[in-house]
């Protein structure tokens, strides 16, 4: 994998950075507004511009989900501060590119022990939630390993932090059975002790749940619900191939009330970007206008 973003590793779409969510109160219901994915880490060091007055322009925009990668914790907070003066809230995931997907518990703990040097840091450019690692756990990961993997992660993270926690469903965020039975702690499994925690999910046309040995579907979304914890869609987007109905899953999951979040705003490293010019192309451009992209994302807010 590069460092610019792509999205197509059994059936996943592979980001690369930890991220962050900013909301506005204006918009989307659930955790946080409807919104879109932003990724500027991999850009002229961070230093990019965001589109902020197009992107107030179009209300049904109500977040974005920026992705911090360890290192990048000075700039996080320059890009936290702006979202606030642009009226935004946030919530931030620690994402690390070279290892998505992993079933390390070593890498899992190297996220909580971030969150720990790191959140009050961050929270002085204002206040977030947290989403303790982007993708961590492949299609293969158990049940009980997530849960008591989790188990000590969010316990290094409450030292620290004391509001939600998002949790992304392993199998780069499509193994939604998996963490559901984990949060519920099937048959005497391990469960997931941590009350105020949220599970997110990826939804892609490559979205596969090997648990049930067949692609995600509408009925995914109402199964990881039914943990009681909630969900979030993390990231959703047409990139990739494969049997998933995005598009159902989406628009679903939206009118159960559930936030929906699109890749991408910019940041992608191929066609995934509603706006143009993309941040490999410029990243420092001060116009921004629409895609041909725009409408695939805009449409499902």
């Amino acid at each position: 994998m590069n460092r610019t973003l792509s999205h197509v590793a059994s059936g996943a779409r592979r980001t690369l950075m930890g991220s962050v969510v900013l909301f506005a109160a204006a918009a989307g219901a659930g955790l946080v507004p409807n919104g879109v994915n932003l990724q500027p880490s991999y850009y002229n060091g961070g230093n990019v511009n965001f589109g902020w007055t197009l992107m107030r322009a179009n209300p049904k925009i109500g977040s974005v989900r920026i992705e911090v990668e360890p290192g990048m914790e000075a700039q996080a907070a320059t890009w936290l501060a702006q979202a606030r003066s642009n009226g935004y809230k946030a919530i931030v995931t620690y994402h690390k590119w070279t290892v998505l997907g992993t079933n390390s518990t070593y890498e899992l703990n190297q996220a909580a022990d971030w969150w720990k040097r790191n959140y009050s840091k961050l929270r002085a450019s204002g206040a977030f939630r947290v989403n303790l690692m982007n993708e961590w756990g492949d299609h293969n990961l158990t049940a009980n390993d997530y849960a008591t993997a989790y188990n000590a992660a969010i316990a290094t993270v409450r030292t620290v932090y004391k509001d939600t926690i998002v949790i992304d469903a392993p199998g780069w965020g499509q193994e939604t059975a998996i963490a559901a039975a984990a949060l519920k702690g099937y048959n005497g499994g391990v469960k997931i002790t941590d009350t105020k925690v949220m599970p997110s999910m990826h939804v892609y046309p490559g979205s596969w749940n090997q648990g049930k040995g067949r692609w995600l579907n509408t009925s995914d979304v109402d199964d990881l619900a039914s943990a009681g914890r909630g969900l979030i869609v993390g990231e959703f987007g047409s990139g990739g191939s494969g049997g998933a109905d995005w598009v159902a899953i989406t628009d679903y999951a939206r009118s159960k009330g559930y936030s929906v979040l699109g890749w991408a705003w910019n940041g992608d490293g191929g066609y995934m970007n509603m706006v143009t010019p993309s941040w490999n192309e410029n990243p420092t451009a001060t116009q921004f206008s629409k895609s041909g992209y725009w409408s695939t994302i805009y449409d499902r807010l």
